[in-house]
C-alpha cells in the first residue's frame, strides 16, 4: 500500500516597500524579487513622492508581473527615516484588503539577494513556530569596495528587509510610526513570547549604506533619540558613546549621539515602550554585554 505523506502548505507572503528616489538601486531589488523561486502573493511598492524615475521603473515591472502593485503617495518633504517610511508602509498595508497571507515583509528598495532567499527564510519560520521576526544578514561595501557583513545583536532582524509572521505583526500592533520602529517591534515581540533574530547563512546586499541618505551626524543624533525612546539602560548607553569615539569623525559622532539622547530626554518625550517592555530591553542589553565580555575573555 502506497504511503501517504502530509502535504506541507506553501508559505504565502506579501511585501510592502516604501520607496523614494531610488532610481539608482530599485531595479536591483525588482530583479531580486521577480527572480525568487517562491514569489510573493503581492508586492506593494509605495512611492513616497519620488523626484526621479523610480515610479517609471516600478511601473515597467508592474506591467510585466501581476503580483506587483505601485501605489502613489504624493508626499513632498525632507527625508525622515523611521516615521515617513512607516507612514508609507501603512499606506501599502491598507491596500492589502482581504488578501490571504501568512507572512508580511517590509523591504527597502536598495537591497539585492539570491533567488532562494525568501524560500529559505520562510522555511526557517515553518521549522520553528515561535519565530515572529527574522531576516538574513546584510552586507555593505567598505572603502576598498569589499562586501562585509554588518554585525547585529543576536535578537535583531535587519530593518531593510524584515519578515514577520502575520500573527506576530498583528499581535504587536504593527510598526510604530517613529524612528526606532525596528527596535520597538522586536521588544514588543519578545515580551509576548516570540523569537526574533537573523540567520547568518542567508545574505543580502545593501547597496546604500546606513546614513548615506541623511548623513552620519544626523544618523547619530537619531540613534541617540531612539535609544532614549526605547528605554535602554544608561550603562549600555555610556558604552555606546565610548565606542563611537573610536570611529571617524572621532568626536562628532559620539557627541551627536549624546545630544540626541539628552535633547529627547529634556523634551520629556513619551517612551515608545511600556515599563515592562523597557525592562525586557534592558535585560537584553545586559545579556548582550555579558556575552561580549565573555567573548573577549575567551580570546585572551
Amino acid at each position: 500500500m502506497e504511503s501517504l505523506t502530509a502535504k506541507v502548505p506553501v508559505p504565502r507572503y506579501v511585501i510592502i516597500s516604501p520607496v523614494k528616489d531610488e532610481e539608482q538601486y530599485v531595479e536591483l531589488t525588482l530583479r531580486s524579487v521577480t527572480n525568487q523561486i517562491l514569489k510573493p502573493v503581492l508586492w506593494v511598492l509605495v512611492d513616497d513622492g519620488s523626484k526621479d524615475r523610480t515610479p517609471e521603473v516600478v511601473s515597467g515591472y508592474a506591467e510585466a508581473h501581476s503580483f506587483i502593485r505601485l501605489v502613489r503617495n504624493p508626499h513632498i518633504g525632507a527625508r525622515k527615516p523611521g516615521s515617513a517610511v512607516i507612514r508609507a508602509f501603512n499606506i501599502g498595508y491598507r491596500t492589502l484588503g482581504d488578501k490571504e497571507y501568512d507572512y508580511i515583509v517590509k523591504l527597502d528598495c536598495d537591497i539585492s539577494f539570491e533567488p532562494d532567499y525568501f524560500q529559505k527564510l520562510l522555511g526557517r519560520f515553518s521549522e520553528e513556530e515561535r519565530i515572529g521576526i527574522a531576516s538574513g544578514v546584510y552586507l555593505e561595501t567598505d572603502k576598498a569596495g569589499v562586501w562585509k557583513e554588518v554585525v547585529m545583536p543576536s535578537y535583531h532582524a535587519a530593518g531593510a528587509c524584515k519578515v514577520l509572521s502575520r500573527k506576530c505583526f498583528e499581535e504587536i500592533g504593527g510598526f510604530t510610526v517613529s524612528a526606532g520602529w525596528d527596535t520597538v517591534d522586536e521588544i514588543r515581540a519578545i515580551t509576548r513570547g516570540w523569537k526574533t533574530g537573523h540567520f547568518s547563512d542567508l545574505r543580502m546586499y545593501h547597496h546604500k549604506p546606513e546614513g548615506s541618505g541623511i548623513g552620519l551626524v544626523r544618523t547619530s543624533l537619531m540613534h541617540g533619540k531612539i535609544y532614549y525612546l526605547t528605554g535602554g539602560s544608561k550603562l549600555f548607553f555610556v558604552l555606546k558613546v565610548l565606542h563611537r569615539f573610536a570611529f571617524r569623525p572621532y568626536f562628532v559622532n559620539a557627541l551627536a549621539l549624546i545630544w540626541g539622547y539628552v535633547r529627547t530626554m529634556a523634551e520629556r518625550k513619551q517612551l515608545l515602550v511600556t515599563e515592562t517592555e523597557a525592562r525586557y530591553y534592558k535585560a537584553l542589553l545586559l545579556e548582550r554585554l555579558k556575552a561580549r565580555i565573555k567573548s573577549l575573555l575567551q580570546k585572551r
